[in-house]
């Protein structure tokens, strides 16, 4: 994908343009991760781009911004800025085009992010981040009372990044990180839960988690029972145990998924009724949250001897005429019996043993 990258580049070059990928494509390089998400960066304006490439789509154009489709690849491309003035410390409301790169990279959040790659592949260090990267060090580029007030973002953008990256935060940012964090709750509940779910969803969230609670960030995010969960490797399992389905955006199968897991951890331990109720996934966050072997666990499923009332030997038209009654309520109660009967290996799933214990029971 950088080949392709670079092609984008060149051909820029060759229309008199400067142009460069930045953003976190360089920083990864350096740092030694793969990754496909490339951002270039370019004096061309939108305009310009739009007579240059073929396949453009236009997606902001209003703050420099287009993708260009090219050769399978997708590339966000944004034309150098220097953006004038924000909105609700979120969003800039007023830009202005510049041809310069080193401009362009002021405006940006952490020093780590500055790194570029020219047209020849070449890795350029403008604003001496690399001794931030070497350290590993997150540092806002510019006074971090100004970068973090202007954008709020930036707080959960910094802790991402710390805890994905397992950086360390400079002091004076983490302050303003801190003392800023009242401005979290002007950002919308989206774009607080993406940040959010990939701290969560990183193998190092327990940093993560320790400091959104340390900074006290916690209360602005309204997850004040942060500090009280147990720490577990799938999302849902955080969430659930945070109870803000009525503030965070969640689709309606997340929502009725963290219901049965709030329900299932109300039991001490899980047995094969359990298991079957719930299904494997629900119980294996379950094993996760409460400590419990999964292997266990995969073992115990494996060997419940129905996975579905489809599968149990009888049906309601059986129960009715083994007991020469007309269908009605009562063969719901006989079913669940039969079910939990099976499920506790009381009663083997076999068509003339339930029968015979329908007869012994309820004739």
């Amino acid at each position: 994908m950088e080949e392709k990258a670079l092609e984008i580049l060149n051909i820029l070059n060759e229309k008199g343009y400067e142009s460069y990928i930045v953003g976190g494509y360089p920083r990864d390089k350096l740092l030694g991760y793969k990754t496909n998400d490339i951002d270039i960066c370019t004096s061309a304006t939108p305009k310009e781009l739009l007579s240059i490439f073929e396949n453009v789509i236009v997606s902001d154009t209003q703050y420099g911004s287009i993708v260009i489709a090219y050769k399978g690849y997708k590339f966000d491309v944004t034309t150098f800025r220097k953006e004038i003035k924000y909105e609700d410390h979120r969003r800039p409301i007023k830009i202005k085009y510049i041809k310069n790169i080193k401009k362009d990279l002021l405006r940006r959040d952490f020093t780590i992010n500055t790194f570029c790659i020219d047209k020849e592949g070449n890795i350029i260090d403008a604003l001496g981040a690399k001794e931030d990267l070497d350290k590993r060090i997150l540092k806002t580029v510019g006074n971090p009372k100004y970068r973090i007030k202007e954008d709020a973002l930036r707080i959960l953008r910094c802790i991402r990044f710390a805890t994905i990256l397992n950086f360390e935060i400079d002091k004076k940012t983490k302050h303003y990180l801190s003392k800023y964090s009242y401005l979290l709750k002007k950002l919308s509940t989206n774009r607080k839960k993406e940040e959010l779910d990939k701290i969560f969803s990183s193998t190092n969230k327990e940093k993560g988690i320790k400091l959104l609670i340390d900074l006290n960030l916690t209360n602005a995010l309204d997850i004040s029972r942060l500090s009280m969960i147990t720490i577990c490797t799938d999302l849902i399992g955080i969430w659930c145990q945070l109870e803000v389905e009525d503030i965070y955006p969640f689709t309606k199968v997340e929502k009725e998924q963290m219901l049965l897991l709030r329900e299932l951890l109300t039991h001490n331990s899980i047995d094969n009724y359990l298991l079957y109720k719930y299904g494997l996934y629900l119980c294996t966050v379950y094993a996760d949250i409460k400590g419990i072997s999964k292997r266990k666990l995969n073992t115990m499923y494996n060997n419940i001897p129905i996975k579905s009332k489809k599968e149990i030997e009888i049906n309601a038209s059986d129960i009715s005429k083994i007991l020469n009654k007309k269908p009605g309520k009562y063969i719901k109660e006989i079913m669940n019996d039969i079910e939990k009967s099976i499920l506790n290996n009381s009663l083997n799933n076999n068509k003339e043993e339930i029968k015979e214990y329908i007869l012994n029971n309820y004739s």
